[in-house]
């Protein structure tokens, strides 16, 4: 599939950054202004809620990726405007000036001396306006590279390293070559390859960043005293699939980044890239904890291969799933996007593969709702460091 005059419909926000969604979410900075929040969803049609469980007595680094990413997720150029809710003018502000950087709508409400009464009140007039904001805004035509892509995979098995995995590969490889912004992580998953990924840094200093991540995160484990992730690592699923080890697991996970693919930057959780290429942000794992982390980072489209079968979604970032796996393609059809069964078949090259899920990318930046979307799949899980003070 030739990229170069590739373009797609998408939404140019203030800042410049090209989203290919419309959302206008209502984001609670904590999780007692949860209900207040979702009351103004349910006032204001067209509006989203964000709920979470988290924000109260957090402190240190743990705080600050708590700002980050919701900071990050107001920032998102598939999100057109934002009201913000709290229970305290102080925290909430610093919320409403990060995402005010971009130049899009945001404002800010607080309960404390106002009420759930009044603020709910206060933040649905102004949500409405919002809305009328949103639904006068076009798409436009945008080129292809403008389009910042991350990935990441969920119940893997044979068929994800073999089939689904290499398939999201050869599109990386293509949309790299193309001048797109691409995103990788899952840092335990890495786990037995790690050198492979420290092979594809571009520099020397980038694999120091690199390496120096991935030791963090195996000194976080030592920490709790275990080298024995068997309950979590492979999953149950994992196992059921016939991957027995991690490192069997992260050698199918590197899949994902291609043959020809540099790793040209390392971010932490939460940070957005500062230029065009592959970058790695150290992440969970865990589904809805890495998309939410790819989303608050920037990124407006996400693949998610996958061989069991996995229903993950998100509120802003469409999650185009791919898999190889013809019994999840029988059974869990509904959630698959881009069905590449025919790759293990031998009924089409990994080529074909590639340029099927990069159709697909395409259709999706132009509207078409994925699996995850119709579904209702709005799984928002943000990442904690330590526990409340």
């Amino acid at each position: 599939m030739d990229l170069k005059d590739q373009t797609f419909m998408g939404y140019r926000r203030e800042n410049g950054r090209v989203g290919v969604r419309n959302h206008v979410i209502i984001l609670p900075v904590d999780d007692i202004s949860n209900a207040a929040a979702e009351a103004v969803a349910n006032n204001v049609k067209g509006t989203l809620a964000l709920p979470h469980p988290y924000g109260r007595l957090q402190f240190g680094e743990d705080l600050e990726l708590h700002f980050r990413t919701l900071i990050g997720t107001g920032c998102n150029p598939n999100v057109a405007a934002v009201i913000v809710i709290g229970i305290e003018p102080g925290w909430t502000q610093r919320v409403v000036s990060g995402i005010e950087a971009t130049g899009k709508p945001v404002e800010g409400f607080w309960i404390e001396q106002n009420g759930d009464h009044n603020t709910i009140a206060n933040a649905s007039r102004r949500a409405k306006e919002f809305v009328h904001h949103a639904t006068e805004l076009q798409r436009e035509p945008c080129a292809l590279s403008e389009l910042w892509v991350s990935t990441k995979c969920g119940e893997s098995d044979t068929t994800s390293g073999c089939g689904a995995n290499p398939t999201v590969g050869n599109a990386f490889d293509k949309l790299y070559a193309n001048g797109n912004t691409l995103l990788f992580g899952e840092t335990s998953e890495l786990t037995g390859g790690e050198h492979l990924v420290a092979e594809r840094c571009r520099t020397p200093e980038i694999r120091k960043e690199f390496q120096a991540m991935f030791d963090r995160y195996t000194e976080m484990i030592n920490r709790w005293k275990t080298n024995d992730l068997s309950e979590s690592q492979p999953t149950k699923g994992n196992i059921e699939g016939g991957l027995t080890t991690i490192e069997e697991k992260a050698l199918g996970n590197i899949q994902k980044i291609g043959k020809e693919c540099l790793v040209d930057g390392v971010l932490d959780k939460a940070e957005q890239p500062t230029g065009s290429g592959l970058w790695f942000m150290d992440s969970s794992s865990a589904a809805a904890e890495m998309v939410t982390l790819c989303g608050a980072a920037g990124f407006a489209v996400h693949y998610f291969p996958t061989g069991q079968g996995n229903v993950i979604g998100n509120p802003i970032v469409p999650v185009i799933k791919i898999t190889a796996n013809s019994r999840t393609v029988r059974t869990m059809g509904e959630h698959i996007d881009t069905d590449v069964t025919g790759l293990l078949r031998r009924e089409i090259n990994p080529d074909q593969a590639g340029d099927s899920l990069l159709e697909m990318t395409v259709r999706t930046a132009n509207g078409r709702h994925t699996a995850a979307e119709v579904l209702g799949h709005r799984e928002f899980v943000l990442t904690r460091l330590f526990e409340s003070a």
